[in-house]
């Protein structure tokens, strides 16, 4: 009879099936988890070999009940509640939408056609003040101009820009602002 352990195991599950129980949701403080448990341990049996003989075949199922119900409760923990798969789905979405998108590609296409139109010294004032951080003193010894002349000519450019894009320039802040 090459399969003793496996009738020896089973013979003991039926017959003490009950006691098992009992013992189990005292230890698991869940019938149902127990019921489960030892229906996990019937389907385990199939694998016990006759290699090494079992001397304690109740012993043995309820250990085997014991660690099917740890692993159990392992794997639970570790899984992710449905309201918390909903938290994390419900993440709003920060950037741009498609029209906000679009509408920026405008503007930006029609900024560079306002600077496109602005003669080349105002254009090079605007671009080195605010692009390349340049003051507008270094602006006015690089181009050989006075520090009025180069404030003019942001102004002109800042102007002339604010109405392309249809912004209201705010001078007391130095910078052209959407209009509302």
């Amino acid at each position: 009879m090459a399969e003793i352990n496996r009738v020896r195991l089973r013979g003991q599950l039926a017959d003490n099936y009950d006691g098992l129980v009992k013992k189990l949701t005292r230890r698991l403080g869940s019938s149902d988890f127990a019921y489960e448990a030892l229906h996990e341990t019937f389907l385990r049996l199939e694998r016990v070999t006759d290699a090494v003989p079992i001397r304690s075949p109740a012993d043995y199922i309820f250990r085997i009940a014991i660690n099917i119900a740890r692993d159990r409760q392992k794997a639970q923990n570790l899984r992710v509640s449905a309201a918390e798969i909903d938290s994390l789905l419900d993440v709003s979405d920060d950037g741009p939408g498609p029209a906000r998108i679009v509408e920026a590609r405008s503007d930006i296409d029609a900024f560079k056609r306002a600077l496109a139109e602005l003669p080349e010294r105002p254009r090079d004032v605007l671009y080195s003040i605010t692009i390349e951080g340049r003051t507008p003193h270094d602006v006015a010894t690089r181009l050989g101009v006075s520090v009025r002349t180069v404030e003019s000519d942001l102004k002109l450019a800042l102007s002339h820009c604010a109405h392309c894009l249809d912004y209201t320039l705010i001078r007391r802040l130095g910078g052209p602002r959407p209009r509302s």
